[in-house]
């Protein structure tokens, strides 16, 4: 997948991981609300997050990892490498 950053809307890559954590959270048969409880967020900022429309810090991505019994990399899986879509790197 090669992410095309546009400067409206929110960022392809908090879309796929917000997609990712949906997903997982289904898998697992959690409410939005449950996995809310164990981030100590409210049902909203999740809803938001799995949408795409906020960005998911890396302590909430490792917390969310944890309450989601998956490992941190799950999230970025299907996401091209940076430097495959002709990014440098740092």
């Amino acid at each position: 997948m090669i992410v095309q950053v546009d400067a409206e809307g929110p960022n392809p890559v908090d879309i796929h991981v917000g997609t990712r954590i949906r997903m997982r959270r289904k898998v697992l048969g959690m409410s939005q609300e449950k996995l809310a409880e164990r981030l100590g967020l409210t049902f909203q900022q999740v809803q938001k997050y799995e949408r795409g429309a906020n960005r998911v810090s890396a302590s909430k991505l490792y917390q969310a990892a944890r309450a989601l019994q998956t490992p941190i990399s799950y999230f970025f899986e299907g996401l091209a490498e940076p430097d495959a879509e002709g990014g440098s790197k740092a």
